[in-house]
């Protein structure tokens, strides 16, 4: 059974150590787990801080503003969330939903005394408001890419939340950093060159919303998306054929890079072994603007195609497709695992591809409408 030391034993022990002696030392003479013996170090250290006056300097400041500004944003929240912090889990669950976005995620839990592992659960695993939250996201992507396009791609997160708040959308930095993160936008002051060279490859859009094709291989849309299990980020790049609005290849990642899309664009490929009229769109994400990737794409004579920046319209058959895999699937499930988040997609790609009628296609699948082109022209997709 471990020795419980008094007040007075540990502070000796804690004498020895500021004398000079090692931790390494105290704890094999006193059988002390080094954890215990630094926790004790550390109180030590608190108590001794709040003895002494307060120096003041510019840090000190800075760190006295900070705790002003949160104890008021505080304050705030608890006069707007209709509840306090010892009303039921539920019901201060239901508030700070409702005032997600609008403070930072840590702020809001310390408000009402919920911890933020329990407030994620409760966000990405909701079932019943799922479609709710994510109509609130996409809100707010179309806003923070208007500002964004409006200052020239120049402000970066804290700047563009500012903005917003200014123009009466409270959002927080965190959420906007989120978001811009999920649409690939990064300001241009820390790599103003690199995007001066993309821009001289005179980036067009071959499509122009025209998302009807007369047979297979003619143009694939691509995109990724992101998705959370447990704290740890998913992307999800996926490729369809717009003939058939097939899904023809798809791929998830723990990172949003070009060799995700790269990986994906060549299992589509080498399924499909397209001719040289291929079009391949997508938005202007940085790792499907890479010089590695066009580089592929040119290597192969396909044309590559991009919507105009803030544009998700220009891209909406793939934008339509992850919606709805989200708002029928991810959001309607608690998911544990990558495990089980790589079997959700592919049998949603399966059923998309094969049993999912779709009215542009005069409510065949996908797999009808490519076999019904097949056997009428002797052609295979």
């Amino acid at each position: 059974m471990s020795k419980k030391f008094s007040k007075e034993e540990k502070q000796i022990l804690i004498g020895r150590y500021l004398s000079g002696e090692s931790v390494l030392s105290i704890i094999h003479d006193t059988n002390i787990s080094r954890s215990t013996f630094y926790a004790w170090i550390k109180q030590h250290d608190i108590e001794n801080e709040n003895d002494k006056p307060k120096e003041f300097t510019l840090k000190n400041f800075r760190l006295l503003e900070n705790k002003a500004e949160r104890l008021e944003g505080m304050v705030k929240i608890l006069k707007t969330a209709g509840c306090t912090a010892t009303d039921s889990l539920s019901k201060r669950l239901i508030a700070l939903e409702r005032l997600h976005g609008q403070y930072s995620v840590h702020m809001l839990c310390d408000a009402l005394d919920v911890s933020r592992g329990t407030f994620y659960n409760h966000i990405f695993r909701n079932k019943k408001d799922a479609t709710t939250y994510a109509e609130r996201r996409n809100e707010l992507k179309v806003k923070i890419r208007d500002v964004f396009d409006d200052h020239n791609q120049i402000l970066g997160a804290g700047k563009i939340a500012a903005v917003l708040k200014n123009e009466g959308c409270r959002v927080s930095s965190e959420m906007v950093l989120e978001l811009m993160r999920e649409m690939g936008l990064f300001s241009i002051r820390q790599n103003s060159k690199a995007m001066y060279l993309k821009d001289k490859r005179k980036m067009k859009d071959h499509i122009n919303q025209n998302f009807h094709t007369d047979e297979p291989n003619q143009v694939w849309v691509s995109d990724v998306t992101y998705y959370r299990v447990k704290k740890n980020p998913f992307y999800i790049c996926a490729i369809i054929d717009l003939f058939a609005r097939k899904v023809i290849a798809h791929k998830i990642s723990h990172t949003n890079s070009t060799q995700l899309v790269k990986f994906t664009f060549k299992q589509a490929y080498e399924c499909r072994r397209p001719d040289s009229t291929l079009i391949f769109h997508s938005d202007r994400g940085g790792n499907y603007c890479s010089t590695t990737f066009c580089g592929y794409l040119k290597s192969l004579s396909v044309t590559q195609s991009f919507s105009p920046t803030g544009s998700p319209y220009h891209n909406a058959v793939i934008e339509s497709f992850f919606a709805s895999m989200k708002r029928e699937e991810l959001y309607r499930r608690k998911i544990n695992s990558e495990g089980e988040l790589r079997k959700i997609v592919d049998n949603h790609i399966v059923y998309h591809n094969t049993k999912r009628p779709h009215h542009t296609l005069k409510n065949k699948t996908p797999e009808q409408a490519e076999l019904d082109f097949v056997d009428s022209n002797g052609i295979c997709g």
